[in-house]
């Protein structure tokens, strides 16, 4: 056997295979013997099928599998063993001048069509300037979260007084028929309500307002709340079975309580911070602030790398591509494009090849690494910045260690974990070899630039043509196929421990 690259240009080139009959006549004969033991034919014992009628049967296919076999084995190894840097994959050439004739011949040549990536050369030094969102944190902002905070740590405590529009009422509702107790009807022994939730019956939720404990009170769910779920929850029933309930209650008002608000004191700063963490307001605001200054850095580092992506491609300029191959793949791998549809989107496409193999010499050249232990810190910081933001940043550890676990054990979520990490080092790795540029914004406009930019992200995927689907498969070709030993396997696919 021999395996040839010839170079059309320097980014373009076929693979050639020349084998021999001998290269894979013993395994042919291999697998017929094979079949020979295990086939079951008409006339003939288990295993005693004469080899030449398994021949004339199997013969073609087999010969067909086993060539298909040492020819993508072979091709896979010259690629892995050359380390050839790769975009797509290999394409077979058709040899229209010449058919092959597999029972016959006895020298077979096989021609694959591939696309190379160039030599890239990327310099990065203090000349090279990029901004970096400094986000200054309102005090509204703080004040709104201890508010959050007073909010959720807050309780309902019985009073004595009349009831207000925002007062928890408790008491017995009885189905009633004619003013009395329905034969058979409904008695909810503990029902709940609030006035302020009435919002269809303003009479009946004035007479709940201002009402005292062992008042009685007549209202009509259905007219009382707004949908079946509604009157579900005040019933305690299935919003299926309340959707036949027209009835009206009784309420024997039983209990009134008043939401009061948690106080800033040492219990508030245990139960948000940790036992002891802090001692006073001052310090507790601090790390209130600090925390939330923390949920702005993986927006502040996307934008920071959104410019370094824009850097990584300037610096490529003038690179060739072997992009009629790249398009000719793209329609092979998705049934569904056509030409224009590759046409449009091919520069997008064309342009996250070369993100990619920017990061990749940057990962190269820098001996970047993703390390298991690297995959679980951010999982953490991920959970921790998700309970966070609904006022939950005091889990307990093993409760947090819990959550993380289960994120890991889906392979989407390690590989996409895994992907940050490699951002998040090559941006570190940026900010310590380029001049950064602080650039000073208010929380608010920056959570308004946020958003606007994850609404202009969402426009942009709604008009893409190409699949999701061929968009990933293109971004982990130009990742993976890249020279191979820029990233190992068990750097790539950190394990779990």
């Amino acid at each position: 056997m021999n395996i040839s690259l010839n170079k059309t240009d320097s980014v373009n080139g076929i693979i050639t295979i020349e084998v021999e009959r001998a290269d894979f006549q013993e395994n042919v004969d291999k697998s017929l013997n094979q079949l020979r033991r295990k086939a079951n034919i008409p006339g003939f014992r288990p295993g005693k099928v004469p080899i030449g009628i398994v021949k004339k049967l199997y013969g073609v296919s087999v010969l067909s599998e086993e060539v298909n076999k040492l020819i993508n084995s072979s091709l896979t190894d010259y690629i892995r063993e050359n380390k050839l840097p790769l975009l797509g994959e290999p394409l077979p050439v058709e040899n229209s001048e010449k058919e092959l004739d597999l029972e016959k011949d006895e020298k077979f040549t096989f021609d694959f069509e591939v696309g190379l990536a160039p030599e890239i050369d990327l310099v990065f030094d203090k000349n090279d300037s990029l901004p970096y969102y400094k986000v200054k944190l309102e005090e509204e902002l703080l004040e709104k979260q201890i508010d959050g905070y007073k909010q959720n740590f807050g309780t309902y405590d019985k009073v004595e007084e009349s009831a207000l529009e925002t007062d928890l009422i408790k008491g017995t509702a009885t189905e009633i028929e004619d003013g009395e107790p329905k034969e058979d009807g409904m008695v909810i022994e503990n029902a709940i309500l609030m006035p302020s939730y009435i919002k269809n019956d303003e009479e009946t939720k004035a007479r709940f307002v201002g009402a005292n404990a062992g008042d009685e009170i007549v209202i009509n769910p259905k007219k009382a709340y707004d949908n079946d779920a509604e009157v579900g929850s005040f019933l305690n029933i299935p919003k299926e079975e309340a959707a036949e309930i027209t009835s009206d209650f009784k309420f024997l008002i039983t209990e009134i309580t008043r939401f009061k608000e948690a106080e800033v004191n040492q219990e508030m700063f245990d139960k948000v911070l940790g036992e002891g963490v802090v001692s006073d307001e001052a310090e507790f605001r601090s790390k209130i602030e600090e925390s939330l200054n923390n949920q702005f850095v993986p927006d502040t580092d996307y934008f920071f790398m959104k410019e370094a992506r824009k850097m990584m491609l300037e610096k490529m300029e003038g690179l060739e591509f072997p992009e009629e191959f790249l398009k000719k793949w793209l329609k092979l791998t998705n049934e569904e494009a056509t030409d224009e549809l590759i046409e449009e989107d091919f520069p997008n496409i064309l342009s996250d090849i070369k993100y990619q193999l920017a990061k990749g010499k940057i990962t190269k050249d820098n001996e970047i690494k993703v390390e298991a232990t690297d995959v679980q810190e951010l999982a953490m910081q991920v959970a921790q910045m998700q309970f966070a933001q609904y006022g939950m940043s005091n889990l307990p550890v093993d409760m947090l260690q819990d959550y993380v676990k289960r994120m890991l054990e889906k392979k989407e979520t390690v590989e996409g974990l895994a992907s940050r990490v490699v951002e998040n080092k090559i941006a570190a790795w940026l900010k310590e070899n380029i001049t950064v540029e602080e650039k000073e914004i208010t929380s608010e406009e920056f959570t308004k630039m946020t958003a606007e930019e994850s609404q202009a992200v969402d426009e942009t995927e709604d008009e893409e043509d190409v699949s999701d689907e061929d968009a990933t498969e293109n971004d982990e070709t130009a990742e993976n196929n890249t020279k191979e030993e820029q990233k190992p396997e068990e750097e790539q696919k950190p394990e779990e421990e």
